[in-house]
């Protein structure tokens, strides 16, 4: 009997010591957070303009950013980091996948799933394969959908997902935009699609109804008019869709909750408050969850919404702004003469010039203090992991990516993104580590990195051998191993992007960015070789001389003198997006099409190599 005892009691102690060695194990991977922020400009960070600039502020003006600036003095900038695509569902697929649009599928914001014979595991999939907690709090914008039980619906890529939808349901934001079955307990016939409102300081939600609605709930009448006034909302309009309180994206206005207390806000304390409550359940609105596994190393992703529309700064950090003059980007109309047609049909679609000075300042002005405000919200999480992790004396990665592309301010006469412009597809990484070796303090990588780096990266941090078969779908690299030069060089970055534009691809070396249609229409699968038979003038070609033409205003695509150079950027790029292992899938609008098509006349011409 005795016998038996001590061995049973030798047996509980060899699993305690087998858990206790298996914490260790996965303790000694970083915990990893990587934040990630929308539609924001390099040139907000005024870090990032003091190492591309030799100044502080934007060209347009005053800039804060204490928080971010830390992190580059604390980790290493890769000041030279382009997305793949300036829209931010395929922005955001090329990080989540570690794959460029053309070898993953997704173009725009076409629903997608895991059941294509292509289809790889998603990053934080892959994360939990190395034994990791995975997390999400904010926007996320990665449309995938699978099978799960009998029914086609979203896929569940993190373990935890404290998503902005509920969120914005719950009265935590303070701004949102849902469909609606009922209004003041009246059930509604036909559901209000996509209906703003605002959240006051007492929780109380104020609609912003059509014109339609408000005469069937008379009590609404002139709540628009009221709360564009009580806002300061100033909102996109054009000769096509003239002014409205009723509609078009709010480009400038004032929060109508204190700093700590917006969408943004709670996406922040929502992080502390799950780091705080370990191993315990917290609540968050109408839903529970529980807070940080201290058993595993924890890799999460927040997805900050600042300072996509609306630009709504809280007034503490308006009011400062209102001081500041901007200089507003100049446009002039013969740029049109040259310009793409593709990248015309952009301008067009988001045309700004026409807004009065005041307007277009008012605009710069919000969207800067905006950004202020997201960089407070920034230090906030980062300070807060930081802390975490030394308390627990684990090793850490923060991952700080600069908005899911650019913005344009009137640049080019024209807001938003969609182009392949430096404003719109310039966007650098900052990489703080622990371990100083892999990314010293300090440190400016001026290679070209890509948004396809951030998963190997994150990978390779926490454990994953990337010489393994099961990661050889990556298409991109490992930051700390071009941090090191590890890694030669590369000559070029490349993207592709088929929201509003249509399909277009561009290449980008040091000194030149030369861009083109691809495919004749979004039809998958149909016409794939149709660039290769098209003449010059219908892939609607545009080159920018980088050196003496920053700004990217004077097309060079039809000048003799820089044909030579048109036409190796134009081959290099056809072989590459449309030759090198192309993939196009017919997804269909519920995301649930399988049938893959394949080009690959050039396999291996993704080389990264282009002398000119």
């Amino acid at each position: 009997m005795k016998s038996r005892k001590t061995n049973n009691l030798l047996w509980i102690f060899f699993l305690l010591l087998v858990k206790f060695a298996f914490t260790q194990q996965q303790q000694q991977k970083p915990n990893v957070l990587w934040v990630l922020t929308d539609d924001q400009r390099y040139d907000a960070i005024r870090a990032f303009n003091k190492i591309l600039d030799n100044r502080e502020m934007s060209e347009l003006g005053y800039v804060e950013s204490p928080n971010v600036d830390k992190l580059t003095q604390m980790g290493t900038t890769f000041i030279n980091t382009y997305c793949q695509a300036t829209g931010c569902a395929p922005s955001r697929a090329s990080m989540m996948t570690g794959r460029y649009p053309f070898r993953s599928g997704v173009y725009e914001f076409e629903y997608h799933n895991n059941q294509a014979e292509h289809s790889k595991p998603s990053l934080p999939e892959q994360m939990v394969d190395l034994g990791y907690e995975t997390l999400h709090i904010g926007k996320l914008g990665f449309r995938l959908r699978t099978t799960k039980n009998g029914k086609f619906q979203s896929a569940e890529v993190f373990q935890k997902n404290i998503d902005f939808k509920q969120l914005r349901k719950d009265g935590l934001t303070d701004w949102g935009k849902d469909w609606f079955h009922e209004l003041d307990g009246k059930k509604l016939d036909q559901p209000m699609k996509n209906l703003e409102f605002f959240v006051n300081p007492e929780g109380e939600f104020e609609y912003i109804l059509s014109e339609e609605a408000e005469k069937e709930f008379p009590k609404y009448n002139g709540t628009a008019l009221t709360t564009a006034k009580k806002y300061d909302l100033f909102r996109k309009y054009s000769k096509k869709n003239p002014k409205s309180n009723y509609e078009g994206m709010i480009l400038a206005g004032v929060s109508s909750r204190k700093a700590g207390k917006t969408r943004d806000g709670y996406y922040a304390s929502i992080f502390d408050d799950y780091l705080k409550n370990e191993n315990a359940e917290f609540t968050v609105g109408s839903r529970s969850f529980k807070g940080v596994n201290t058993e595993k190393p924890l890799f999460c992703h927040i997805g900050f919404d600042f300072p996509h529309t609306p630009v709504l700064p809280p007034a503490s950090f308006r009011d400062r702004f209102q001081k500041y003059t901007y200089k507003v980007p100049v446009f002039n109309k013969e740029e049109l003469e040259k310009m793409p047609a593709q990248l015309k049909k952009q301008i067009n679609n988001a045309y700004a010039d026409d807004f009065t000075d005041e307007e277009k300042h008012k605009m710069i002005q919000d969207y800067y203090a905006f950004c202020a405000y997201g960089d407070a919200l920034v230090g906030e999480t980062t300070d807060a992991f930081i802390k975490y992790s030394e308390e627990k004396k684990q090793p850490w990665m923060i991952v700080y990516v600069c908005g899911d592309h650019g913005w344009k301010l009137n640049d080019h006469g024209s807001i938003s993104k969609f182009s392949s412009w430096e404003i719109d597809s310039h966007n650098p990484i900052v990489v703080v580590s622990s371990d100083k070796k892999a990314f010293p303090a300090g440190k400016v990588v001026r290679d070209f990195t890509e948004f396809v780096d951030i998963a190997p990266t994150i990978l390779a941090a926490s454990g994953a051998d990337l010489d393994n078969q099961k990661f050889n779908y990556l298409d991109g690299l490992d930051m700390a191993k071009v941090a090191s030069e590890d890694i030669s060089a590369r000559d070029y970055i490349v993207g592709e992007s088929h929201a509003v534009t249509g399909p277009r691809a561009f290449i980008r070396t040091k000194d030149y960015v030369f861009s083109m249609q691809t495919r004749p229409n979004k039809k998958r699968g149909e016409n794939m070789d149709w660039a290769l038979h098209s003449s010059y003038s219908d892939l609607d070609p545009a080159l920018y001389d980088m050196k003496n033409d920053p700004k990217e205003v004077n097309n060079l695509a039809f000048d003799k003198g820089y044909s030579k150079i048109a036409q190796t950027m134009k081959e290099k790029l056809i072989n590459i997006v449309l030759g090198d292992n192309r993939v196009e899938v017919k997804w269909g609008k519920r995301g649930d099409g399988t049938e893959v098509f394949r080009s690959n006349f050039a396999p291996g011409a993704h080389d990264y190599k282009l002398k000119l």
